[in-house]
């Protein structure tokens, strides 16, 4: 039976070594270039711009001009008792002010006296104005105003759900790396662990080895064997993972093939593909972080509210001042002794309601006022803490090389010394699974050092 496990394993290597020939490296910059592309989410969070943009447009409607036709006839027993046609063109211009145009023209045998008009019609131009209230703003101005900065607002939070992204794709990639290593180390070592058993029998066929180092090398075998099935699938499951973020065109998921590899050369280029120095950040980048920028410019929205609300304490006074004429080929007609004009002023005596509405605005701003400070603040210390990470985990990567070095070196000359009949299996058993051991922690130590780095440009809000 034992020898019969030793033959699968050792035919499972070779074809292993053999397919590594074909294997085909996926790099962190290739993935990230795929995510970008063709993630559902990444598409989606385009849409949140693309709305903020179709508000905009709403908003600008307002300022639209806009033609007006009212036409009302009554005719009852042969008797017209009226016919009015009254055709308007208005143009809104941003400071509470209306230039309109009119046309109206009305007859019938019971058209109330002031609607009376010339045969050929009566023409007017002339401007509507409020005084106070709605000069310098009113809802028309405030909501285009809203809408730009709702625009403004969506690109940050576009950004931030693309960062978001992004963080957990790379984070995936590095967690994929980091159990193809494992694999490929438990890999190796049961390859040497079935060449060790198979010489360790022949030593003891030839009398040169105990019975009990035989079974000692199958007992390693066996552990090695297990922990490898382990990294195996965790592998697998680190790749099913990895797959979640890749995909095609028209929706299309992709599922990665047994032959693609990460990229084991990462920490040579992942400074580079993550763009960034990031133990060496200004104060720029938290200044012009994303979500800073979306809190200042919600603040900046409820100050549009506010400044609104405030213009609300001042009375409604509109007025009107049309001219008058008949002939509108005619534009000296057009003077002050023929006229249309009209005032209308209205004031709440108590302003409860409005007074209301400013206090309740202001208390807004300073919500958001203490939701900046707090963001900064946090942010700042994330940055900083995360920064310590990255130097302790570099330091602790380049300490774990010079113990992987030293272990292997150690191995070798216990391994020497077995062969000589000078040392034991044990001990070369026992110096093997802390070279793994060490081995392993470097793995782990260059994974956190990635991890790290991805968390810094996820929390600076760089990696869309």
């Amino acid at each position: 039976m034992t020898n019969k496990l030793v033959f699968i394993v050792s035919l499972c290597t070779v074809f292993a070594s053999f397919s590594q020939e074909n294997k085909t490296i996926l790099t962190l910059e290739e993935y990230i270039g795929y995510v970008k592309k063709f993630h559902p989410i990444v598409k989606q969070a385009r849409l949140i711009t693309s709305e903020s943009e179709a508000q905009l447009l709403k908003s600008r409607g307002a300022f639209d001009p806009k033609i007006e036709v009212d036409y009302d006839r009554k005719k009852f027993k042969n008797t017209s008792y009226y016919d009015k046609l009254n055709a308007m063109f208005k143009i809104p211009t941003w400071y509470g002010v209306e230039l309109k145009a009119n046309y109206e023209n009305n007859e019938g045998s019971f058209l109330n006296p002031e609607l009376s008009t010339p045969s050929d019609g009566l023409y007017s131009a002339g401007i509507s104005i409020s005084l106070a209230k709605g000069l310098l703003t009113n809802e028309r101005m405030a909501t285009l105003q809203q809408a730009k900065l709702y625009l403004k607002q969506a690109k940050a939070a576009q950004d931030l759900l693309v960062n978001d992204i992004l963080y957990n794709a790379i984070t995936s990639y590095f967690n994929w790396l980091k159990n193809k290593q494992s694999t490929t180390i438990y890999g190796e070592y049961v390859e040497n662990a079935t060449i060790r058993l198979s010489n360790v029998k022949q030593s003891f066929i030839a009398g040169d080895k105990p019975a009990i180092d035989t079974l000692e090398a199958s007992i390693n075998l066996k552990n090695r064997l297990l922990d490898f099935e382990k990294a195996r699938i965790g592998y697998l499951k680190s790749t099913l993972v990895l797959s979640n973020y890749l995909w095609l065109e028209n929706n299309l998921p992709l599922e990665l093939e047994n032959n693609v590899i990460p990229d084991i050369n990462t920490i040579n280029r992942v400074d580079i593909v993550l763009n960034s120095s990031v133990l060496d950040l200004t104060n720029d980048v938290l200044e012009n972080h994303p979500k800073l920028l979306e809190l200042q410019t919600k603040k900046e929205i409820l100050s549009i509210n506010r400044r609104l609300q405030t213009n609300n304490l001042l009375p409604q006074i509109d007025l009107e001042y049309n001219f008058l004429t008949s002939d509108y080929n005619q534009i000296n007609s057009l003077n002050t002794a023929n006229y249309k004009s009209g005032l209308t002023i209205s004031f709440p005596l108590f302003l409860r309601k409005e007074r209301a509405n400013i206090k309740l605005a202001t208390l807004k701003i300073q919500n958001i006022d203490f939701d900046i400070s707090a963001t900064k603040v946090t942010l700042k210390n994330k940055i900083t803490s995360v920064q310590q990470e990255i130097a302790s985990y570099q330091t602790q990567y380049e300490l774990l090389l010079t113990l992987v070095t030293d272990y292997k070196q150690l191995v070798k000359s216990e391994e020497r010394k077995f062969n000589l009949g000078e040392g034991s299996l044990f001990l070369v058993n026992f110096r093997e699974a802390k070279l793994i051991e060490s081995q392993l922690k470097k793995i782990d130590a260059e994974y956190q050092l990635f991890s790290s780095k991805s968390t810094l440009i996820w929390v600076i809000s760089s990696l869309e």
